[in-house]
Parts: C-alpha cells; structure tokens; sequence
C-alpha cells in the first residue's frame, strides 16, 4: 500500500504541476523528470517497512561553555589573565563545547609546568563538563592538583564546590564555600555573588531538611 500511495502523491503532484500552474509544452519534460526522480530516490532510500522512532536531540554538555571559561577569570584574587598559550588555546576550545579536545591540550600546560594552578583547574572544569557535569576521579584529582599549586586562589575550590552542587553533595559544597567567603578579601569583586549562593544553598539544604524530618515516624506514646 506504500508504494501505491507514493505512486499515486507523484501523479497528484505531476498532474497539479501541469494543469493548475499551466506549464507549457516545453518544460513538461523537465516536472515530469523531476517527479519520476523524487519517485526513484523514495525507491532506492525509503524505507517503509520501518516503524518511526523519533530520536532526541543530545543534550549538550554544558549549558554554557563561554560563561565556564570567563567564570574561572573572574573568581581570582590576581585579576591578571593567563598568558600560557596552551592555556590560552584550550579555552577557545572550550569556549566551543570541545572539552575533550581543550584537555589534551591543558595537559601539554601542565607537562611544561606542573605547578601551573590555572592550567589545572581548567582542565579540572573540561573534565567535568566533558563527563556531563559529574565530578569524576581525574577531575577530583585536578581540582587537588590546582588547590595545591596555589592555595590561595579561590577559583579551585569555588568550581570544586559547584561541581559538589551539581552532584546533589550540597553539604561538601557549602563547607567550601562557606571557608571561601571568610578568606575572601573584603574587595574582591566575587566575594558578594558568592555569598548570596551560599545562601541559597543554605535553602535547600533546610528544605532537605525538612523533607526528612516530614518523613521520620512519629515518636513512640509514652
């Protein structure tokens, strides 16, 4: 029944293409060629004994790969951008979703200088992006590494502690966070932003709170 109900689409075409639009003698040939085509092609691709699935599109693996990257240059008590070129190159790539790509090329970085701290968290932040958000062993590992190479920069454990929040491991996150905005100085321009996730981390973790104490049996009568 496919192919007579394709047949039969082609000549309705065919014969609306003829007689409604009134194509003249000479490119009659030409529509009628180009419909026998479509007709052909419909033969040698289509598969009509084929159920339909329709496919999702893939999610992608950061909502915003730019802001991952302009991220990581704000939340830093130095204000002075890297001017490693291998650091420099994987951020373009990361600024296009390549996080993979961006990861190979940070560890080119962090061969030619192991205490590299901004080398490091990026490549931390590419790890994690690249494995959807989820904070794997190497990731872990390179946030360590980078908390290591510069203690004082605040930008390894505010990525650690967001990578703990988009995990569900929002106790770990706040504990960071929370050590963060007491040794940030008074100035630093991520001090206030942060302060105000805190906050709001300090809402769901009540709200989870309050879930579980809504779920606890009652006590027994005395």
């Amino acid at each position: 029944m496919t192919w007579v109900l394709v047949i039969a689409l082609a000549l309705a075409v065919l014969m609306v293409l003829l007689f409604a639009f009134k194509i003249g003698p000479g490119p009659r040939e030409a529509v009628a060629a180009a419909v026998l085509l479509g007709v052909a092609g419909y033969v040698t691709q289509g598969s009509p004994t084929l159920s339909g699935a329709p496919r999702q599109a893939a999610a992608p693996v950061a909502s915003d790969p730019a802001a991952l990257v302009e991220g990581r240059a704000k939340v830093t008590n130095s204000g002075i951008p890297t001017n490693n070129r291998w650091v420099v190159i994987a951020d373009a790539l990361a600024r296009n979703g390549r996080y993979a790509d961006a990861a190979e090329v940070l560890r080119g970085a962090i061969n030619d200088d192991p205490h590299n701290a901004d080398a490091w968290l990026a490549l931390a932040n590419a790890l994690v992006a690249h494995a959807d958000n989820r904070l794997t062993p190497p990731a872990l590992l390179a946030y360590g590494r980078a908390i290591e190479a510069e203690p004082d920069a605040p930008g390894p454990r505010f990525f650690l502690g967001l990578a703990y929040a988009q995990e569900g491991r929002l106790v770990e996150a706040r504990e960071l966070w929370l050590d963060l905005v007491k040794s940030a100085p008074e100035d630093a321009p991520w001090r206030l932003p942060l302060a105000r996730q805190l906050m709001r981390l300090d809402e769901a973790l009540a709200g989870q709170s309050g879930e579980s104490a809504a779920v606890q049996p009652p006590p027994p009568a005395s």
